[in-house]
């Protein structure tokens, strides 16, 4: 009798050791999921300052306001908005870009972009397992 009672003792601290085993597991994998994220986002962001610096304003007579990556992975989609550009005022650069330009005096300033950043989880990649994450960042760069 006092065997069976230590079996279900010992049994009853093994199913609750496996529970915070799950549990733990659960949590390192959800942390790791969203620092991919911003490690992505960073990639993200440089991506966008390299092909706007890329970008021929003369040719196309306007600004680059968007651009979607998606990582090596397919695991995330990142949709980069460009909301303003800081160009000199009275610059013909300005005059290409019309709304998104934000004309200032500074030639310190000049070539400034402001970029909006949202990063999502693809949620057709099988190892995201129905996990989603969306985050937003609004970040002031030099391309």
């Amino acid at each position: 009798m006092q065997a069976l009672l230590v079996i279900v003792l010992v049994s009853g601290i093994l199913v609750i050791a496996m529970k915070y085993a799950n549990v733990n597991v659960k949590q390192t994998r959800d942390i790791y999921l969203k620092e991919s994220a911003e490690l992505f986002m960073n990639s993200a962001v440089e991506l966008s300052l390299l092909a706007i610096s890329g970008y021929d304003r003369n040719s196309t007579n306007s600004c680059l306001d968007e651009v979607s990556i998606t990582s090596p992975d397919q695991r995330f989609l990142a949709d980069v908005n460009i909301t303003k550009y800081y160009l000199l005022k009275g610059s013909a650069d300005c005059a290409r870009c019309g709304s998104l330009c934000e004309p200032i005096d500074t030639k310190e300033s000049q070539g400034m972009v402001m970029l909006r950043v949202v990063v999502e989880t693809n949620a057709t990649h099988p190892k995201n397992r129905g996990k989603k994450i969306k985050l937003t960042r609004r970040t002031l760069q030099r391309p």
